[in-house]
Parts: C-alpha cells; structure tokens; sequence
C-alpha cells in the first residue's frame, strides 16, 4: 500500500474477526516499532504481547469496553522514565519516544490488513497487577491487534489552516 494511502486507512478498530494473526504479521508490526527513532536511540519501553483467548476476564478488569478482549491480540505498550533521555529543562522523553513507536506499530499493522485502536482510558493498577509490571514500568496504551470486523466512520480532521503557522505563531 502507498504510504498516504496507510494513513488515510488507519481508523480506530473497535470489533474484530476471531481469526487469529498470522506470527509473521505480529513480528512485522513489533519490528516496525523497534526501528522507530527515539531520542539517543535509547528505546525506553517495552511491549508485551497478550493473547486474549482465556484471558477475556482478566483484560475487561483492564479495559471494559466489550469488543477490547475480543481482539485476538492485546498489545500493552510501557515506558521506562530511568531509560530515557531527558533533556537540560527536565522534560523526559520516554512518553515521546513510546508514541512514536505506537505510530510506527498502528501503520504498519494498517498495512498489513490489521486493525488496531489507541486505548489510553484503562485501569492501571489492573494492568500492573494482570501484568506483573516492575515499579519502573509504566503502562502507557493497549494495542488491540487484529482483522477489523467493521468499517471506519467518517474523520473529523482540523483543516490545515487550523494547525499550521509558517515564520511565527
């Protein structure tokens, strides 16, 4: 697919076919995160890959939105703070960093025929405990990951007019 035409067809998935995804597949989207650029190639995340089939009860503590668990692949996406860069003023880049590497994962999956959706609004400490995180590591999105059994809505974009300031604000 042309590159425009992957960020035009990305959309938020919200129901997903029960068939599972190809290993292949996972391993393309999860290598399309790591080559993502981090400040000082410091990489601070980690990514942990769930299968959500017999776990269904365990990820709607996590997340209660019904279609969630039934991805047949759950991603949680997690930021180190002690592995990343930070600059002079204080501001840490690991949050930064993990974002873009989400980007990097959603648009190859979309690629791919996969589809995926941003979940920020989700139980933490559930996620901590289900996950057996380390005090360090801090769950940051979920990653459903699977074949889109719906259709995307329309997009509701500002204009570029709206975002862009050339010379100054």
């Amino acid at each position: 697919m042309e590159f425009s035409e992957v960020i035009k067809n990305r959309y938020s998935v919200r129901a997903y076919k029960s068939v599972p995804v190809e290993e292949e597949k996972l391993e393309q989207v999860l290598e399309a995160a790591r080559l993502a650029p981090t400040a000082c190639n410091r990489q601070p995340f980690k990514f942990i890959v769930i299968y959500t089939a017999g776990k269904e009860e365990q990820l709607k503590r996590i997340y209660r939105g019904s279609w969630f668990a039934k991805a047949p692949i759950v991603i949680c996406a997690c930021a180190i703070s002690s592995e990343s860069w930070v600059r002079a003023d204080g501001t840490n880049y690991c949050f930064i960093d993990l974002a873009i590497a989400v980007d990097h994962l959603i648009l190859a999956a979309t690629n791919l025929g996969l589809g995926t959706c941003w979940v920020g609004a989700f139980n933490v400490e559930e996620a901590r405990e289900t996950l057996k995180l380390p005090p360090d590591v801090e769950p940051v999105i979920f990653i459903p990951l699977g074949y889109p059994d719906d259709k995307p809505g329309a997009k509701h974009r500002k204009s570029i007019d709206e975002l862009v300031r050339y010379e100054h604000y």
